[in-house]
């Protein structure tokens, strides 16, 4: 590991895709189900890569190929070598719902504080996190990372690399249950999380709004409080209003301080709340001077703009779109609509995509999320995807296989100016296609 980290060291960076080699950089021949990067290492080497670290002993004699048993193992290993160069706090973000919104907004208020490294997009996975990590340049006081999973047993692996000290989970709900199996399995996945920091004797940030977080706490594990119901917390929020533009206020040392922010929704507001507590709590430990914690923070918050199809209105010819084609799961989606709903004054369009990694729970998911659409006072309801398929026949609504025809069929409609039109589904049906 040491040579190889030597090698890192001198190169330009990393480097796993053949087409994207820069000059000098170390690429690893990864492997997939539809690709086998052991097949471009030597056009990597010819486009510029200083080494190529490969798998494949089919390979040709070459000094600059460097050979291991796993490529991906090894990549995985050097960034869990790289992480413990840096005697900073590593801070890592999990949860059903909200994790990258919360772990976005909580980069937001952190580099004010400090120098700080983290997730982009959604490079979470055990592909993604050690290329974070490799990633992290050497002045980094900080490193804030997202951590996804979708079977049991990766969120613990992903902790074996980071091995953060610090750490987050934002809820729990029903997502991924092809992998996880059950609730109960999704339970469990989310918090190898607090599991890992109670062996390392780590901090768990933990929302006491939240159900079920409290009963996962493993026995020992040290905690940061944050409410904005139970006064008696480490911080205390309070949501003063969650429709149209979201605003809260929290305290710090005596003073009420009020944020008014380009997010909508209590799910937001319980984002927003976290990195209020990551920051109050990270601000104390900082060289910056911690007179200025609450302004930095209002400041951060309030200058958040959301973006890659999360929570995001969009203006078009007179509608307003609600876009948050990002992701979706039963429970995000039903916040996210109730939310929508309440708007007043307004004649709303409700566009549900379907929700994929459901597994056998994906017909009764369906059908009660269209079933809870319908109580809602929305003025159309249309469904997207396969999984409405029988429940939106079954209701007598507009279905559509794919967005293009969902775009097709709002065009010609005559609805009311400023109509607000509610667009959510899974990454796959791509609903920002509607646009």
């Amino acid at each position: 590991m040491e040579k190889l980290y030597r090698h890192y060291l001198h190169s330009t960076g990393i480097c796993t895709d053949s087409r994207k080699v820069e000059k000098g950089c170390l690429f690893f021949a990864l492997r997939g189900e539809r690709f086998d990067g052991n097949r471009y290492a030597l056009q990597a080497l010819e486009a510029g890569a200083s080494f190529a670290v490969v798998d494949d002993s089919s390979l040709p004699q070459d000094e600059r190929l460097i050979r291991v048993k796993d490529s991906l193992w090894a990549m995985q290993q050097l960034a869990r070598h790289h992480r413990r160069q840096f005697d900073i706090p590593v801070l890592a973000v999990t949860g059903t719902n909200g994790k990258t919104t919360t772990k976005e907004l909580c980069a937001a208020v952190l580099s004010k504080f400090y120098r700080l490294h983290y997730t982009r997009g959604n490079f979470n996975n055990h592909i993604g996190l050690p290329l974070t990590i490799l990633s992290m340049p050497r002045d980094t006081e900080f490193l804030l990372l997202e951590m996804g999973a979708n079977h049991a047993g990766e969120i613990e692996a992903l902790c074996r690399i980071a091995e953060p000290d610090f750490g987050l989970i934002t809820n729990v709900g029903m997502a991924h249950l092809e992998g996880f199996g059950s609730f109960e399995g999704v339970k469990q996945t989310k918090s190898e999380l607090y599991r890992f920091l109670a062996e390392r004797d780590g901090l768990a940030f933990v929302n006491l709004d939240e159900p079920h977080l409290q009963e996962l706490l493993p026995a020992g594990l040290k905690t940061f409080t944050y409410s904005s119901k139970k006064p008696g917390a480490d911080v205390f929020v309070r949501c003063i209003e969650a429709h149209g533009s979201l605003r809260l206020a929290f305290e710090e040392q005596g003073q009420w301080h009020e944020v008014e922010m380009a997010l909508s929704g209590e799910y937001n507001f319980r984002n927003a709340m976290t990195a209020v507590a990551v920051g109050l709590f990270f601000s104390r430990r900082s060289a910056v001077a911690t007179e200025k914690a609450a302004e930095n923070i209002t400041r951060a918050l309030e200058g958040y703009r959301p973006r890659m199809n999360r929570s995001q209105w969009v203006e078009r010819e007179g509608r307003f779109y609600f876009l948050d084609a990002y992701n979706a799961n039963p429970v995000s989606m039903r916040l996210a609509l109730e939310d929508f709903a309440k708007a007043k004054g307004a004649f709303k369009v409700a566009v549900l995509g379907e929700m994929l990694e459901l597994g056998v729970y994906s017909e009764q998911a369906h059908e009660a999320l269209l079933a809870q659409a319908l109580r809602l006072p929305l003025d159309r309801i249309v469904c997207v995807g396969e999984g409405f398929a029988k429940a939106a026949k079954a209701a007598g609504l507009p279905w559509f296989a794919h967005a293009g025809e969902v775009k097709a069929w709002l065009q010609q409609q005559s609805l009311p100016p400023q109509s607000r039109i509610f667009l959510k589904g899974s990454r796959k049906v791509a609903l920002e296609g509607v646009l």
